[in-house]
């Protein structure tokens, strides 16, 4: 099999879906692999590394045309039409907040894979793209923060006299949560959270972090994958009452809480916003789908009331090289389920695949993602 790993083209987007170290299985496996130029130079991984382990360097048109192609992102206009008929096409490719892409796809006959929807089972952990770049997004945000927040997050007794620690409210305890909980714990800081659902109480103060309780029936994610689900109206309100003092005592807040398919659940208010004290800082991880502030703008930074509120959309790009490791870790992972010493072997049988699998054969096959064409919604 021809395996190619495209350059990615998009604005501030570094990582490489495939590393070196990951090549050198694939090719070790008996399959082809064709690096286009400069792939991966910009996340540290320069095109000599692939072709000592065995990979060609070649061109877009070259790349786009292998039977199988792991990207990062979803493909250009261009790049798509450059897909052949039957290949497999593997990457984050938006399918529940862009499944309007995915008719036209189809149509080519390309087998599209998208790691947003692999199923979020023990069995497909060594698979799972969204938490291994989460750990990144939540470390970097931790950084981010560090560096636009008017003070230090450590306390430190110094001559000329003791500086207090800083206090940091992480809201959302996912992936990116935990991870954003455990460095400003490493800094220093003082560290709250909250989440709504009920198992992560115990996440949360197992990492030294002090758990912020709602007046609020905690969710059972169990049934939805490890997932939040959207919250009714009254208990929003009881959400965002319970944050609000909270809010104003932090000096930095983080917001990682998002929903599959659905806007980003509002988390802060411009009337939270604005009882933080001056200097304070939001770095929203949720912009990318809304939002968890009122007033962020993705990829924009907002001042309002003399509170800093960072709306990044890709801070794993900002560690590109261990982002770009645990994401080629992952693709092999999942590749693993359908490359054969015959092919490609694409069996519906198997629940990762099953799951995963956006269009095959001329359709859109993935159930979620038709309804959203059909407007049936999720």
């Amino acid at each position: 099999m021809i395996i190619g790993i495209p350059k990615t083209t998009e604005a501030g987007e570094h990582r490489v879906s495939l590393t070196p170290d990951v090549v050198t299985r694939l090719t070790k496996e008996g399959h082809e692999v064709v690096v286009e130029s400069d792939a991966g130079t910009a996340a540290g991984f320069v095109d000599e590394a692939y072709v000592a382990v065995g990979a060609s360097i070649g061109d877009a048109a070259r790349v786009w045309s292998a039977d199988v192609v792991c990207s990062v992102s979803y493909p250009s206009e261009a790049a798509a039409a450059q897909l052949k008929s039957g290949a497999v096409l593997l990457g984050l490719l938006q399918p529940l907040d862009r499944a309007d892409r995915f008719p036209a796809l189809a149509s080519t006959g390309v087998t599209s894979i998208a790691f947003e929807a692999v199923p979020r089972t023990t069995r497909a952990q060594s698979m799972d793209v969204l938490s291994s770049q989460a750990t990144v997004a939540g470390y970097q945000a931790v950084l981010m923060a560090a560096e636009k927040l008017d003070k230090f997050f450590p306390m430190l007794t110094t001559a000329a006299g003791t500086i207090a620690p800083s206090k940091v409210l992480i809201l959302g305890a996912g992936v990116a949560g935990l991870m954003a909980i455990s460095t400003a714990r490493r800094l220093g800081a003082i560290v709250h959270a909250f989440d709504v659902r009920a198992e992560a109480a115990e996440q949360v103060e197992s990492l030294g972090a002090k758990f912020v309780s709602v007046d609020m029936e905690q969710q059972d994610s169990s049934a939805t994958g490890g997932y939040a689900k959207e919250v009714a109206d009254d208990t929003q309100a009881k959400i965002l009452a319970g944050l609000a003092k909270p809010v104003s005592e932090a000096d930095v807040v983080i917001s990682t809480a998002q929903i599959p398919g659905r806007p980003a659940p509002l988390l802060l208010t411009q009337q939270m916003v604005e009882s933080m004290r001056p200097g304070a800082v939001v770095i929203d991880l949720a912009a990318s789908t809304g939002g968890n502030c009122e007033l962020t703008r993705a990829d924009e930074t907002v001042v309002h009331a003399n509170v800093t509120i960072e709306g990044p959309t890709n801070l794993a790009s900002m560690a590109a090289g261990d982002a770009s490791r645990m994401y080629g870790r992952n693709a092999l992972a999942l590749m693993k389920l359908f490359l054969t010493e015959e092919g490609v072997n694409i069996d519906f049988d198997d629940d990762i695949i099953e799951g995963s699998v956006i269009t095959h054969g001329g359709s859109v096959v993935h159930s979620r993602v038709k309804g959203l064409i059909d407007g049936g919604g999720n």
